[in-house]
C-alpha cells in the first residue's frame, strides 16, 4: 500500500494537463514537449512494474527521434533489447491517459493483476536521454517514476537509442553480448571493424574518408568519443555537429530521404562518400553527387542489398548451410526486391510498415537482414547460426578459405547491434563491406536501379475505412477500391501501387512505381483520385502533378 501512496504523491509532481489524449504507436510516444512530464512519470511506473514481471531490466529512452527539435518521447525496451511487447503498449497508452490519483493507481493495479506481477520482485530500470533541452527534465521524471514504486535505477544520461537497447541487452545477459558501458560498446563495434578490415586489400587513404551529417544530435557527440577507439582505420568528418544548427533542421536521414537532396550548406564532392543519421542515431542514408552534379541517394534498400549479398558471399565462401532472408515493407523499390530474388536467389519477406514488425519477421530465419526505406534496420544471427559460425572457426579440419569466411562473419556479427537498428553500427558495417569488396559508392549504387517512385497522401473524413491485407500490398475495403487500383496500375509499365490508411491521422497513404517518372507521378495520382472518391476524401480534389513537379516534403517518400 505504500507503495500507492507514494504513486499518489508524486504523480502531483508530474500532473496530466486535462483532456490530453496519447497513442503508443510504433515509435512510443511523440509529441510537444510541454505535454510529457505526467507520461514519462508513468512510465517509469510502467518500467518497473514490466522489471518485476520480466525479472530484468527494463529500458526508457527519452527522445522523439527524427522530430523538430521542440517535440520529445519515450521509448521502452524490453529485456533483449527489442520494442516492448504489443500487449505492454496498452498498458502504456492506459496509464499516459488515466486521470489523476485514483484512475491512475487503478490502471496500476489493473496491470498487477493481470499480469499477476509479485511486488516483492526487486526492479531494474536504465534510463538515457538526447541532446533536446527538454530531456533532461524529461529523463529526472521517468527516474521519479521508477523510485515511486520502490525500483533502482541506473542513469546513462546522454545516449543514442541503440546504445541503450544494448546496454540493457547486455545487461540481461550477464555480459555475453557485451558490457553494459559505452566504453565497452564503442571496444566491441570497433575492435570488430578493425578485424574486418585487415581483409581490405586496396583500401587507400583517400577512401578512409567519410562524411556524416550527425543531425545536430546525440549522434555526432557519440562519434567524437568513439573516434579514438578506430585507431585512425576510419577518418570521420563530422558536420551538422549540434554547435550551430538545430536538431534536425534541415539536415539528418530523414531530411536527406523525404527533400532527395543534401543538407543546405554542405558542398557534396564527386570523389566523396556522405551519410546521415537521424536525431538519436537509429537511421541512416548514404549518399554521393555524380559528375555532373546530380544527387544519389542510398537508402535502406541498398543498405539491406549491399550487407546481404555480402553475407550470401561469405556463407557460400564458408559451406555454411544457414537459411537466410531479407525483410522489407511493401515501400521497398520494386528494383530491390527483383534484385534480391532473382539476381541473389535470396528469400525476401514482406512485412506491414513499422520495424518492430519486420525485426520480428527476421527472428524467423538462422540470418535476418531488415530495413526500413528510410534507413532504419539491422541484421539478425539465430543462436544456431552464431553457434555454427563459432565452430567453424575452431574446427582443424577446415579448409583455410571456409575458415577466413567464418572469421569475418564472426567479426561481422559483433560490429553488428542486432538489439536494433544503429546508425553507428550500420555505418561501420557498411564501410567495412565497402572496403573488403573494393567498392566505390558509385559501384555500390550501380548494384540496380531504382524505379521511380512518388507518394501522396489523400484526406479523408475517417481512415478507418481503409482495410488491408497482403502486408499492407491489397485493400478488402472499401469495396471495389483494390479492383480499380488493379486496373490503373495495368497501364502502366512496371507498374506497383498500394495505399494504407495513417496511424496517426485521418489520411491515407498513396504509393505508386513505374518505369519513368512521369509514369509514376500519373500513376499516384489516377490512385488518390480512386481513394478520394471511394473512401471519403474531404477538402479538394487531388490534382495532377506536374511533369516538373520538385521533390516536396508532401510527395515523396517520408518515415512511414
Amino acid at each position: 500500500m505504500d507503495h500507492f501512496q507514494e504513486v499518489i504523491k508524486q504523480s502531483t509532481h508530474h500532473p496530466k494537463p486535462p483532456g490530453l489524449v496519447l497513442q503508443y504507436g510504433t515509435a512510443g510516444f511523440r509529441t510537444n514537449a510541454k505535454h510529457l512530464n505526467h507520461v514519462m512519470f508513468r512510465m517509469g511506473l510502467m518500467a518497473t512494474l514490466r522489471s518485476k514481471k520480466t525479472q530484468a531490466t527494463i529500458g526508457v529512452m527519452v527522445t522523439a527521434s527524427h522530430n523538430p527539435e521542440e517535440d520529445n518521447g519515450v521509448k521502452v525496451i524490453d529485456p533483449m533489447g527489442e520494442m516492448v511487447t504489443q500487449t505492454w503498449e496498452c498498458y502504456a497508452t492506459r496509464l499516459a491517459n488515466a486521470e489523476e490519483d485514483t484512475d491512475l493507481v487503478t490502471a496500476v493495479k489493473d496491470i498487477i493483476q493481470k499480469e499477476n506481477i509479485d511486488m516483492s520482485q526487486k526492479a531494474s530500470v536504465f534510463v538515457g536521454k538526447d541532446t533536446r533541452s527538454s530531456s533532461a527534465a524529461l529523463s529526472q521524471a521517468v527516474l521519479s517514476g521508477v523510485t515511486a514504486l520502490g525500483g533502482l535505477t541506473k542513469d546513462y544520461g546522454l545516449v543514442t537509442t541503440p546504445q541503450l537497447h544494448y546496454m540493457v541487452c547486455c545487461q540481461n545477459t550477464h555480459g555475453k553480448y557485451g558490457e553494459p558501458t559505452i566504453e565497452g560498446y564503442y571496444r566491441k563495434l570497433c575492435q570488430a571493424f578493425i578485424q574486418l578490415i585487415k581483409n581490405a586489400s586496396s583500401w587507400t587513404d583517400d577512401q578512409k574518408q567519410l562524411w556524416v551529417d550527425g543531425a545536430n544530435g546525440i549522434g555526432a557527440l557519440k562519434l567524437r568519443e568513439m573516434e579514438s577507439h578506430l585507431n585512425n582505420k576510419l577518418q570521420i568528418c563530422v558536420f551538422n555537429d549540434g554547435n550551430t544548427g538545430k536538431l534536425n533542421h534541415q539536415c539528418g536521414a530523414d531530411f536527406v530521404k523525404v527533400q532527395q537532396k543534401p543538407p543546405p550548406g554542405i558542398t557534396v564532392n564527386p570523389d566523396q562518400r556522405y551519410c546521415s543519421f537521424d536525431g538519436d542515431a537509429d537511421r541512416i542514408v548514404y549518399y554521393y553527387t555524380d559528375s555532373k552534379g546530380r544527387f544519389h541517394l542510398l537508402d535502406g534498400d541498398k543498405i539491406a542489398t549491399l550487407i546481404s549479398t555480402f553475407l550470401k558471399e561469405l556463407l557460400t565462401q564458408a559451406g555454411l548451410d544457414l537459411n537466410m532472408a531479407v525483410v522489407q515493407t511493401a515501400y521497398a523499390n520494386g528494383s530491390s526486391t527483383v534484385y534480391l530474388e532473382e539476381t541473389m536467389k535470396l528469400i525476401v519477406k514482406c512485412t506491414k510498415t513499422g520495424v518492430k514488425h519486420l525485426h520480428h519477421a527476421a527472428q524467423d530465419f538462422d540470418i535476418g537482414v531488415y530495413f526500413e526505406a528510410n534507413g532504419h534496420g539491422t541484421v539478425l544471427f539465430s543462436k544456431t547460426a552464431e553457434e555454427k559460425i563459432q565452430q567453424l572457426t575452431e574446427d582443424l579440419n577446415a579448409s583455410d578459405d571456409s575458415k577466413k569466411a567464418a572469421q569475418l562473419l564472426q567479426n561481422t556479427i559483433n560490429v553488428i547491434n542486432q538489439t536494433v537498428g544503429d546508425s553507428i553500427s550500420d555505418m561501420l558495417l557498411i564501410e567495412a563491406i565497402l572496403a573488403i569488396k573494393g567498392m566505390t559508392v558509385q559501384q555500390w549504387d550501380s548494384i540496380y536501379s531504382d524505379l521511380p517512385n512518388r507518394q501522396l497522401k489523400v484526406k479523408v473524413s475517417d481512415r478507418r475505412v481503409i482495410e488491408t491485407i497482403d502486408a499492407e500490398r491489397r485493400t478488402m475495403s472499401p469495396a471495389g477500391l483494390q479492383k480499380v487500383i488493379d486496373n490503373l496500375v495495368k497501364k502502366h509499365k512496371q507498374g506497383r501501387s498500394f495505399v494504407r490508411p495513417s496511424g496517426t491521422e485521418d489520411v491515407v497513404r498513396v504509393y505508386a512505381e513505374a518505369e519513368t517518372q512521369e509514369s509514376a507521378d500519373s500513376l499516384a495520382h489516377e490512385v488518390s483520385l480512386a481513394v478520394y472518391q471511394r473512401a471519403g476524401g474531404v477538402g479538394e480534389e487531388p490534382k495532377p502533378l506536374h511533369k516538373t513537379h520538385n521533390c516536396l516534403q508532401d510527395t515523396c517518400i517520408s518515415s512511414h
